[in-house]
């Protein structure tokens, strides 16, 4: 039973496994604390469990450090019947200082699922606020450019085949 919860925040420090050959936070390991974020905020707003569908529009905004405090703050901002569509922010900061910093943003897109792994229906998300609208319609925008960029991925396939 989902409890609607609409955001959720993940807070730990990156490691030195986390690193890359420049020294920095390796990308993959952002994009799977994006991925565990996105997937905590589907399954507390949906009470069930979700499979990731889509992950796009990921900038690199900012380098994170090993030490960092970081920060993967996620938010549904559109709900389908049986998807939804999550805001990732990534922020990062020395912990001895605190001054959070946006280091990536993206979207992702969850789809629950029932015991047999089928599209499970989700609870509607109804915006409220002028910022909530805004995000919403947002996450429309994207949803029909996906779909455009999608039917010209087929003419490239089709080419490569």
């Amino acid at each position: 039973m989902s409890n609607g919860q609409r955001e959720i925040t993940l807070r730990f420090l990156a490691e030195p496994a986390d690193v890359n050959f420049g020294g920095k936070v390796h990308g993959g390991a952002v994009m799977k604390w994006i991925d565990l974020a996105a997937y905590a905020n589907a399954a507390a707003w949906s009470g069930k469990y979700c499979i990731t569908a889509y992950a796009g529009g990921i900038r690199f905004v900012a380098p994170i450090h090993v030490g960092n405090l970081v920060e993967v703050s996620a938010k549904v901002i559109y709900t389908g019947r049986t998807s939804m569509h999550i805001a990732i922010d990534v922020q990062a900061s020395d912990p001895k200082v605190l001054e959070n910093r946006l280091t990536t943003h993206c979207i992702v897109i969850m789809v629950a699922v029932d015991e047999e792994g089928k599209p499970s229906s989700v609870p509607e998300w109804v915006p409220e606020t002028e910022d909530d609208i805004q995000l919403r319609d947002s996450a429309i925008r994207l949803m029909n450019m996906r779909t455009q960029i999608g039917e010209e991925m087929e003419a490239h396939v089709k080419y490569l085949k």
